[in-house]
């Protein structure tokens, strides 16, 4: 079955910080290129949902990650609906969230 894919406006953010971190350190193809990866990536959950693994801080099976050095994608299942709450630095812990 396919799933549906949306992303939070969290993860939006996320994805706009990416974008202007590379452009601040004057390399925005770096930041273009890892935005549109981390975008693609997402197409397997659409297929494959339980793909990623258990995010192992909260060990719920519902939060799950694809980890794409140097980003993690967090998201959750909800029932036919895949959602992309965060994208976060690999080396980052989530208890070190906002």
């Amino acid at each position: 079955m396919v799933q549906r894919i949306s992303l939070s406006e969290s993860a939006v953010r996320d994805l706009q910080e990416v974008r202007q971190w590379y452009d601040s350190q004057s390399a925005p193809e770096v930041g273009e290129r890892l935005v549109r990866e981390i975008l693609a990536c997402l197409d397997q959950l659409a297929e494959f949902p339980e793909s990623g693994r258990v995010v192992p801080e909260f060990d719920q099976p519902w939060l799950r990650e694809l980890v794409r050095p140097p980003f993690r994608v967090v998201y959750r299942l909800d029932g036919e609906r895949v959602r992309v709450v965060r994208v976060w630095r690999s080396e980052r812990l989530m208890a070190e969230w906002p």
